[in-house]
């Protein structure tokens, strides 16, 4: 017996000690399913040009989702399990190293709430330069000139090469 489902809750059913992956069957299963049911409400009428119309890729991508759950469903109850990496250097006994996932978390939430006031290229570099101090880069003058080029870069990116305008924020009329 694995040291996994030796340290399974008493509460659940004997044969669900030990498979974690019905887990992402469950997910799997629930965005397959998701997706399906708001297929089905999308309201396009049909068209000579289209006669596929909007709801065939969601229904495939569905199905497939539903599909992939139902076979990995089968997978784990017959005995399969995930296998780690071999190449995996991930040491799972260790706790989490809440000094770097706090940080990284709060350069994620300052974008998020400054996005609209600053606009992308401000609040893109400091989520940019937020993440690398988090895992550890002490070159500050260099990461800043460096998030400020990503900003900058994928601020044209998308507007350029994709035509999506991401937020200016106070620097509108300047970019």
């Amino acid at each position: 017996m694995s040291t996994l489902s030796s340290r399974a809750p008493g509460w659940l059913p004997k044969w669900l000690h030990g498979r974690a992956e019905l887990g992402m069957v469950a997910l799997l299963g629930a965005a397959g399913g998701l997706v399906l049911l708001d297929a089905t409400r999308l309201d396009a009428p049909y068209s000579q040009a289209d006669p596929l119309g909007p709801r065939a890729l969601p229904i495939v991508v569905g199905t497939m989702l539903v599909v992939c759950a139902v076979a990995l469903a089968v997978d784990v109850l017959r005995g399969g399990h995930g296998e780690a990496e071999e190449g995996e250097d991930v040491d799972l006994t260790s706790p989490t190293e809440w000094r770097v996932v706090l940080p990284l978390l709060a350069a994620f939430v300052a974008n998020i709430v400054l996005i609209d006031r600053l606009g992308w290229v401000l609040s893109g570099a400091i989520l940019f330069w937020g993440t690398s101090w988090a895992l550890g880069s002490r070159r500050y003058l260099r990461d800043v000139a460096i998030s400020l080029a990503m900003s900058l870069a994928t601020f044209y990116g998308f507007y350029s090469g994709l035509g999506i305008h991401l937020p200016a924020g106070v620097l509108e009329g300047v970019l």
